[in-house]
């Protein structure tokens, strides 16, 4: 899992659960047939689907997907309790961090029209 929620509402003890989106191996979502290589490597990768972020692989962490349409709510004291028993695999760096809060916002954010606009057609 990836925690989405604000390190400083966190570091604060403002929140008291956490936000978390499932990380999938990229390699095992092609594996089994989920998602086929091309997809992965051509449009994931570029980020130009919303919902799935790509993450590059690491030294802890091979290539992977965040699934941001599976979130989960944890309690915070879990997560502290993860990252005391040395659970935490990586830290996603800045600027990509920024970059998958972002894509987060876009897959979410919507502006809420009124209802559609009167048209001057007949049809």
């Amino acid at each position: 899992m990836v925690v989405l929620t604000q390190a400083c509402d966190l570091a604060q003890k403002k929140a008291t659960r956490s936000l978390v989106a499932v990380v999938h191996d990229a390699q095992r979502l092609v594996d089994r047939g989920i998602l086929r290589s091309a997809v992965v490597r051509d449009q994931i990768r570029s980020h130009r689907v919303y919902g799935w972020y790509f993450l590059p692989a690491g030294t802890a962490l091979a290539e992977s997907v965040v699934d941001l349409r599976d979130l989960h709510t944890i309690p915070r004291h879990l997560l502290e309790r993860l990252a005391q028993e040395g659970k935490r695999v990586c830290r996603i760096a800045t600027p990509c961090r920024e970059h998958l809060a972002q894509h987060f916002a876009t897959t979410y954010s919507r502006i809420g029209l009124p209802l559609p606009y009167d048209t001057q057609t007949d049809s």
